[in-house]
This record gives C-alpha cells, structure tokens and sequence, in this order.
C-alpha cells in the first residue's frame, strides 16, 4: 500500500503543556515535538529534548537534521539513524545536535509501524525476546524538588492519593527524604533523584545517612554525571542505596564504562536525547552485564510515548517515570496516563500508539516571541547538611 517510505518534511513544532491552575510559560512545561511528512501521507512524531535547549535544538531540527533527511528513503530507521549521526559527528556526540537526532529517529521508528500497520514495540521487541512483555507498566509520580519537608508530605499524599505506589523525589537532605517515606509508609518503592548535587565526599556521607529511608535507588548523587570512580566510590563505601544514573550521558559510549563497572545498579538513558535506535544498543549492554534499566522519561511529549514502547519490549524495563502535572488538556488524552492503580496500559495502535490530537496541538502550539527566555533561573547549590 505505501510504496515511498520517501521523506517529504520535517517540522519542529513547540507546544506547552498547560497546568489546569494559571500559571506563565515556563520552558520546563514545553515539548518540541518533531514531525515528518512522507510523500505517501504517512506522518511521524518524535520529540527532541528541551526545556531551556528548545530554541538550540528546533535550530538543528530546522537547520541541520531536517534538511538531512528530506529527500531520503528508509527501509530501517537505524540505518538513517547512523548515516545523520556520523554526518553530524563534529556537532558533539551529546547535545543539541543529537537531541534533534533523537527526535527524528523517534518520528521514523513511528513510521515504521505505521507502515506495518504494527505498534513500534513489536518491532522492538524482535531485538530481544521476539514479543511484547507487557501491555501494561507501573508508573512511578516523579515530583519536582520542594525543600520543605512539610511540602514533601503534601505533595507525596496527592500522589498516593492518585494511585502511585512508587514515588521518585528531587530532594538534598535527610528532613525532606524522611518526611516523603513517613508519609509513604515502609514498604512502598521509593526513589531519590539528587541530579548530581554533590562531591564524591559529600555523596557518600549522605548516601550512608540515606540508606536508613529504604531507598529503591539514589539518582546521580556525584558531580559530575561522567566522574566513572566517584560513583564506584560511593558504591563501595558499604551500606548505601543502590545508586542509578545515565539520563545525561549521549550515547552507547558514554554509557559504556558504567556497563562495565559494578555500580550503578539501575541504568536510567532518556530516549528523547539519545534516539530509541541508540536506546537498543544500551539496553543490549546493560542487560547483559547484569544491570537493571530505569530510564529517564519525565516529559509529555511523544517521547513518553516512545518510553512506553522501549517498556513494552525489553524485559528489565518494567518501571517508568511519570511527571505528573494537572494538565488542562493532555497532548494525547487519556493515552498514556496512569490509571487509578499507578499502571499505565501501552498503546499497541500503529507506531507509537497515538497522534497528537488535533484538537490539543492546535490549543497547546506555542510560537514564542522573540524576547522569550527559555534559560532556566540560576539556583545557587545547596550543600546538604548531615
């Protein structure tokens, strides 16, 4: 039936998730979605990673990538995939350059179900054990940092109440970390992402004072997120969470050193930045080297949806990361949010399992003024006391 896979277009287009109270625009809220045109009229989304990158990286969508791609044929995304990315080599092997990557290489794995007429995870999943595992995965509500403990125990007791039995804070000290698992009770998983918020010394004094809190995982704990011997330190200290780490590594060889070391336990890459056929590759080397995969996948954009494929069809993956706003009107609708028990049933439609809605790209597009600030606001670091 679609005899050119040939591609027509690639189009950036930001859109703003709107929380249902009013609040301004803010660049951690937007997505920039990539969508590609083919001249048979299949269309593929992707997403790129943003936040404060968006306007450097719909650069490189617009500028670099798109044009790459347009005019070309695919028969398998990975093979574009490695051509752009060698093209693009000196660009960085992290970064812009390869976010915008990433979210073509989403579009056409998309597109390749699609095509198909199969969901993206069972063509995933002949990487590995041949079928889909799941249909369904537990989600875990990922909260953004408060500081106070009292705000922890709030926000914490809305997640519970909203079904999570697995909660993931941004907290840096022991008060806030102990007042989310008092309200949690002792047996539900909880997790303690510090995005890389101290030395390696300061890491393993507060990993040991952690440690009593149960902790399913401490997230990056050592700046910076590539010091390889500062997270084997922390590891080897003895009685320490098990540690977890990768959302900001770029790809398989960046990962690789902590794929052959012992620590971290759980391996968290983030598709939207190093491309689902990168995420293969990782997934292959962790897993054989005994480590767990926890990835990174706080958006709600089409990389969610991505994230949800990936879950369906590599077995150690069986746990993922929701950021959980009240949103006005969800990009996809229901598709894709937790259920009243925490779980989140994955989408086997076509490709991703679901469009935008025309409906909510046409309400949440966002074409932002000239003078629009998408820099994050300059925090000062906070050393934790123990």
């Amino acid at each position: 039936m679609f005899q050119s896979m040939t591609i027509a277009k690639v189009t950036s287009v930001i859109v703003v998730h709107r929380r249902k109270e009013a609040m301004p625009v803010r660049a951690g809220m937007c997505s920039l979605l990539v969508r590609v045109d083919t001249e048979c009229g299949l269309v593929g989304w992707g997403e790129a990673f943003g936040f404060g990158s968006i306007a450097t990286t719909r650069t490189a969508v617009d500028t670099l990538v798109g044009p790459l791609a347009v005019g070309r044929s695919f028969d398998d995304p990975t093979a574009l995939y490695e051509d752009i990315a060698r093209t693009l080599h000196h660009y960085g092997r992290g970064g812009p350059a390869r976010f915008a990557l990433a979210g073509l290489d989403i579009a056409l794995w998309d597109l390749a179900g699609k095509k198909v007429g199969r969901s993206t995870s069972t063509l995933l999943a002949a990487h590995f054990q041949g079928n889909r595992v799941r249909d369904v995965v537990d989600a875990y509500a990922s909260l953004p940092k408060y500081g106070d403990p009292d705000r922890v125990r709030h926000h914490v007791q809305i997640a519970l109440d909203q079904g999570f039995r697995a909660i993931k804070v941004h907290e840096i000290t022991d008060a806030a970390v102990a007042a989310a698992r008092e309200t949690m009770g002792p047996d539900l998983r909880l997790m303690v992402d510090c995005n890389c918020a101290w030395t390696r010394e300061d890491a393993i004094g507060m990993a040991k004072l952690l440690d009593r809190h149960n902790l399913t995982w401490l997230e990056e704990p050592v700046w910076p997120p590539e010091d390889v011997a500062g997270i084997q330190m922390v590891a080897n200290a003895g009685q320490v969470p098990p540690l977890a780490l990768g959302e900001n590594l770029g790809n398989v060889f960046h990962f690789q050193p902590y794929i052959d070391a012992v620590a971290p336990t759980y391996l968290q890459p983030s598709v939207i930045k190093v491309s689902i056929t990168e995420f293969l590759k990782i997934a292959h080397g962790a897993v054989a080297a005994g480590h767990k995969l926890a990835p990174h996948s706080a958006y709600l954009g089409t990389g969610l949806l991505a994230a949800l494929q990936l879950a369906a069809a590599i077995p150690a993956y069986d746990i993922i990361e929701f950021f959980n706003p009240e949103l006005e009107m969800p990009l996809f609708g229901p598709v894709g949010r937790p259920g009243p028990d925490g779980r989140i049933v994955i989408p086997d439609g076509p490709g991703l399992g679901a469009d935008p809605l025309p409906e909510a790209l046409e309400a949440l597009r966002f074409d932002p003024p000239a003078d629009f600030l998408w820099a994050p606001p300059v925090v000062k670091p906070i050393k934790a006391i123990f």
